[in-house]
């Protein structure tokens, strides 16, 4: 079946464009019309202007030459400012916002000839407390949280990327329960300027798209380096299986995705080896929540003050929590992390990635929920680069990930054997068409 225009990759898009087989404008109006069909069900945009997203479509195509991202629509995280959008941050207390300035990354993209669709829904302030969002696969299910609006977003077919960020498992929980890939860079890697802050040692600036290939095109863009394909792998990768300290968290599926990838993976030529993390990881978990609730406070001490009775219940406790917190708790669990990232080197003398388990399960009922951050977290903790792939299927017929994560700084190398693997074992939703 012939895809539909908003059904391409950021890559197919570009290349059309670039072809003249297509317009931006075209592309828009593609994307447009699947969210006026769908808008109403899925409940991914927090903010929409078809005709601003049109009127610069337009200007887009009468620009030469044309850059790396020439007619791509994207969605843009509503914690993330837009000069000429809302930003309203899943909160009462910014209802109605106009940021003056572009985020670093949408100033990035849209140089690049990007077209910003809209902003995408956020849980508050990229915390716990749900937004609207529902999951495209099955709405009676979480998206999961925060970046839940851009996963749905990217999912349905709504644009073919957009930004999250992720504090914890932001990023790639929402993507695995939407069944699309969430890739975390190295911490620091994209430029977080004009982004809400949460907690500045775990702040990670992210991508949810269908194809790794749309990572490398955006990456190229945002880190300023000349776009090269993914590298392809000269000989099959080491592949170390990490269950992780909180296996016993996951439920059936995660357990069965993580068992049959190892074991498919071996058959296709990988050498596979059980890891064990190091000793410093036992309290990471902990660690990383408390280095999330004192610098988050620090950073929401004005809506805390003047506008606390507009912060839901959830998020009171988190900021209570920090405010209350002694320093040196604090820069003990910041010690942690580093000693955690600092022993995984060793571990990465001995493989290329790890795969661990990405959620516990399935999306779970509901939206009140979205989900149980703790396994991404500890990998954001370490400030590792990670991403989901959405290899498997559930119980309930919905998506589940794997976790591939790689050393520090080694994001192409992760990227090269995450296309190795998706090739390996497939994916039954990336090639839905919806």
């Amino acid at each position: 079946m012939k895809k539909k225009l908003n059904q391409l990759s950021v890559k197919e898009v570009a290349n059309k464009i670039s072809s003249g087989e297509t317009t931006s404008v075209k592309v828009v109006e593609s994307c447009l019309e699947r969210i006026s069909e769908r808008e109403k069900e899925i409940n991914a945009w927090a903010y929409i202007d078809p005709k601003l997203a049109l009127e610069n479509a337009l200007k887009t195509d009468k620009k030469n030459p044309k850059g790396l991202l020439h007619g791509v629509p994207f969605g843009v995280k509503d914690i993330i400012d837009t000069c000429d959008m809302p930003t309203e941050m899943g909160s009462k207390i910014y209802k109605g916002r106009r940021p003056t300035a572009d985020a670093s990354c949408v100033a990035l993209i849209k140089a690049a000839g990007a077209t910003i669709l809209g902003k995408t829904v956020t849980t508050e302030f990229a915390g716990s407390f749900p937004g609207s969002t529902r999951n495209p696969r099955n709405k009676d299910h979480s998206p999961g949280g925060s970046s839940s609006g851009s996963a749905a977003a990217v999912a349905d077919f709504m644009t073919p990327a957009a930004f999250g960020t992720q504090t914890g498992s932001s990023i790639l929980r929402p993507s695995s329960y939407c069944g699309i890939i969430g890739y975390k860079p190295t911490f620091g890697t994209y430029n977080i300027a004009g982004i809400k802050a949460a907690s500045q040692s775990l702040d990670t600036l992210g991508l949810h798209v269908r194809s790794l290939d749309d990572i490398q095109i955006i990456t190229a863009v945002l880190v300023n380096r000349k776009h090269t394909e993914i590298k392809t792998l000269e000989s099959a990768p080491k592949i170390g299986i990490c269950r992780t300290p909180i296996w016993n968290i996951t439920l059936e599926e995660t357990r069965n995705s993580l068992e049959d990838s190892a074991s498919r993976l071996s058959e296709a030529g990988a050498k596979i080896q059980d890891i064990i993390t190091p000793d410093s990881f036992e309290g990471l978990e902990e660690a990383r929540i408390k280095i999330n609730c004192y610098e988050r406070s620090r950073h929401m001490i004005y809506e805390w003050t003047e506008f606390k009775h507009l912060l839901s219940e959830t998020f009171q406790e988190v900021i209570n929590t920090g405010i209350n917190m002694n320093y040196s708790d604090y820069i003990k669990a910041i010690i942690q992390t580093e000693k955690c990232r600092q022993d995984l080197d060793k571990t990465f003398d001995e493989v290329d990635v790890l795969i661990a388990p990405c959620v516990d399960g399935e999306a779970p009922i509901g939206i009140a929920y979205a989900g149980n951050p703790r396994l991404p977290g500890l990998w954001t903790a370490v400030r590792l680069p990670s991403i989901n792939l959405p290899t498997h299927i559930g119980p309930n017929g919905l998506p589940v990930s794997i976790q591939v994560i790689g050393g520090y700084r080694a994001d192409d190398k992760l990227l090269s054997i995450s296309k190795w693997i998706i090739e390996k074992l497939g994916s039954p939703t990336l090639n839905e068409i919806g």
